[in-house]
């Protein structure tokens, strides 16, 4: 493949950098009070699965921060797709609701899920009435999407994450549909205070008295649990909450859920002793965002930084810490759900709406514009990720020589279009094979009972969630108490700000693509589907979202061979563990390996930490768990030659015993050939 000109690697530096720290990316907790009715619940068809999503664990760039510099080499903890699926056993209708531990769901990923789903089951499963949520993870492998902003860094699409990711949310939806059981749903609602904070407080205090009441510390405090029993059974939640996935900053490179993807694994794993590379069925906790544009977990409002200064452990606070508050919500939930489900999706070219003036602030009709990003979008969210100097969030002037050299300067009628945004990058008029930034984009709701889902292809900041839940609301003619936002579904499109937050040009509202009037563009389309869903009655479809499938390019090499050092085969230990160890202590090891890329052992793992039972050896752990690292190490690149550097922190309640670490890889050699391999540690004591 031919290497990029220098004039395209400049303007790729130049995306990235403008769309990078995008994924840096109140609602008042649903009250049970008068939210819906305690009596008895309606018995539904329930259905939960989990699968592994885990994409390529080295040389690959990660999703979320768009540094080229950050590159994966290795896991701390995989990444899952949790789907549930919920039937009305009166009309047969149901939905399919996903979320993953994923940056975001691109459309790519839709289109492939939904292909995928037809192919096994006709038309039960469709884009009207499956849901894809992403969990906004900045710490997994990029290069999922079709769309050229959003695969930069990680230098093109990379073919192998892509299907991994897809593979694995069809699998947690084909798991959850064999699973299916009468069951029923209860609600319920709390407020957590102390796992998010405004980053752009500045821009919030620009909205109107009647917005900012809703939310006194400027924060989304709701946590909204479902819990889903099939007869007597609990066996999963779903529990919505607005924070950046965001604990781990750019500077890690170990594959990670973050904050939310530790709080499902400290309900699964920890309270409910999933073992998730074991063939049996287990309760299934997701943690999906709802509007969290401009909700940080960064609580010192600044990258790794609160409440401790350890990103690791900031992770796991901010998760335990929604954890706990979900579990408190669950066992308290005694609103029965009950009622019909249904759906409604269609698709809307957002660069073209013209928008009524029933939901622009002056009440006059407007439009929104092509996609264009804002200078201040390359000041980043300084509280979750990196700035590049001289660039300031507010930044409102031209700087329209940056786009000289590329010819590609915005015309005076997009420039106004978007005022008082700074142009940077006019994504909207740059097509590099495969379009910069989506155009057609998808709106869902989805109705469970009396509780509404209201599905967005972007991150909402709290105030923009909340005047879109009361739009939906008062178009279905329900509490807004019933109605959720749901971002970061079924594609990505950046941030949306409301107008008077789009006015600031803080970092969220340079990156609001569509211009000032998208936040009521979205209202607009989303009454749309709530008067539809209130009446019955169908809806267009809208215009056919293009496939941009066969446009795809990597620049990133693959694994030519591997090869083990001189007198050494693959699987040796390089470093052997010491002879014995007491809790809280960390087991360091090595070992000859192959690169990871041969076989992402997705749904399997490259270690197992293994302990002498009866004279058997037992997995205890594996690169899933929490106390694990696995690292992969190049030592030379001109023979291929490498190392998986592997870790255990031993936890305190571990059982006294005999243990080894066991490794599993995949060797190339030079003719193409995989080939697995395992080897293992001396045995060692723990206690």
């Amino acid at each position: 493949m031919r290497s990029p000109s220098r004039r395209a690697r400049t303007l790729s530096v130049l995306l990235a950098g403008a769309l990078g720290a995008l994924s840096l990316a109140a609602i008042p907790g649903l009250e049970r009070a008068g939210a819906a009715p305690t009596g008895e619940p309606t018995t539904y068809l329930i259905g939960r699965g989990i699968s592994d999503v885990t994409g390529e664990a080295a040389e690959v760039g990660m999703m979320g921060y768009s540094s080229f510099d950050q590159k994966a080499t290795g896991i701390h903890q995989r990444q899952r797709s949790r789907a549930f699926i919920v039937a009305d056993r009166d009309s047969g209708k149901r939905v399919v609701y996903v979320n993953a531990d994923l940056a975001m769901i691109f459309q790519a990923v839709q289109q492939a899920v939904l292909g995928k789903l037809k192919e096994r089951y006709g038309s039960l499963y469709s884009e009207q009435n499956v849901l894809l949520s992403a969990t906004h993870t900045h710490a997994g492998p990029g290069g999922h999407s079709h769309h050229l902003a959003y695969n930069l860094a990680s230098l093109g699409f990379q073919k192998a994450t892509f299907n991994a990711i897809v593979n694995g949310i069809v699998e947690s939806v084909a798991e959850a549909h064999e699973d299916l059981k009468p069951g029923t749903i209860s609600l319920g609602s709390g407020k957590l205070t102390n796992a998010s904070v405004n980053r752009s407080k500045v821009a919030f205090d620009k909205n109107p008295e009647s917005d900012k009441a809703a939310f006194p510390g400027a924060i989304d405090p709701a946590m909204t649990v479902l819990r889903f029993k099939q007869g007597d059974n609990d066996v999963g939640s779903i529990n919505w909450f607005a924070t950046h996935n965001t604990s781990m900053t750019g500077k890690n490179t170990l594959i990670s859920a973050d904050n939310k993807g530790y709080a499902a694994y400290e309900w699964e794993h920890d309270h409910e002793g999933v073992r998730y590379l074991e063939d049996k069925k287990g309760f299934v906790a997701a943690f999906p965002n709802t509007n969290a544009g401009d909700m940080s977990p960064n609580l010192n409002l600044k990258p790794g930084s609160g409440p401790t200064e350890d990103e690791f452990e900031n992770t796991r606070i901010i998760g335990d810490r929604q954890f706990k508050k979900a579990q408190e919500v669950f066992n308290a939930a005694d609103t029965a759900v009950s009622g019909s489900v249904d759906s409604r999706l269609r698709y809307v070219n957002m660069e073209e709406v013209r928008v009524d003036g029933k939901y622009t602030p002056d009440g006059k009709e407007h439009r929104t514009c092509p996609a264009m990003v804002g200078a201040s979008t390359l000041a980043g969210s300084v509280e979750d990720g990196p700035a590049i100097p001289g660039f300031t969030e507010g930044m409102n002037s031209p700087v329209a020589k940056l786009l000289e050299p590329w010819h590609i300067d915005p015309p005076e009628w997009l420039v106004g279009c978007q005022y008082p945004k700074a142009n940077l990058v006019p994504t909207g008029m740059i097509s590099v094979g495969a379009p910069a930034t989506p155009k057609i984009l998808p709106v869902q709701i989805v109705k469970i009972g009396q509780f509404y889902l209201v599905a967005g292809p972007a991150e909402y900041t709290i105030v923009s969630g909340l005047r879109i839940r009361r739009t939906v609301a008062q178009e279905l003619g329900v509490p807004v108490e019933n109605v959720l936002m749901q971002g970061y579904a079924n594609a990505y499109s950046q941030y949306v700000t409301t107008p008077e937050e789009y006015d600031l040009q803080q970092y969220e509202g340079g990156s609001t693509l569509y211009g000032r009037h998208t936040l009521p563009a979205y209202q607009q389309e989303f009454a749309r589907l709530a008067a539809s869903l209130k009446d019955g009655s169908a809806i267009d479809r809208g215009p056919t979202p293009p496939d941009h499938s066969d446009k795809q390019v990597s620049l990133q090499t693959g694994v030519v061979m591997d090869n083990p050092p001189s007198g050494t085969s693959f699987g040796d230990v390089l470093t052997e563990p010491e002879e014995s160890y007491k809790p809280g202590q960390t087991v360091k090891t090595e070992f000859v390996t192959g690169h990871p890329k041969n076989n992402l052992h997705r749904g399997g793992t490259f270690l197992e930490v293994q302990r002498l039972v009866d004279g058997t050896w037992v997995r205890q752990l594996d690169d899933g768990d929490w106390e694990t690292k696995y690292r992969w190490i190049r030592t030379n690149g001109l023979t291929g030659t490498s190392k998986a550097a592997i870790s255990w922190e031993i936890a305190p309640d571990t059982p006294s015993g005999t243990y080894r670490i066991v490794h599993f890889g995949d060797s190339k050699s030079i003719f193409g050939k995989i080939t697995p391999f395992n080897g293992s540690t001396r045995k060692f004591t723990v206690g």
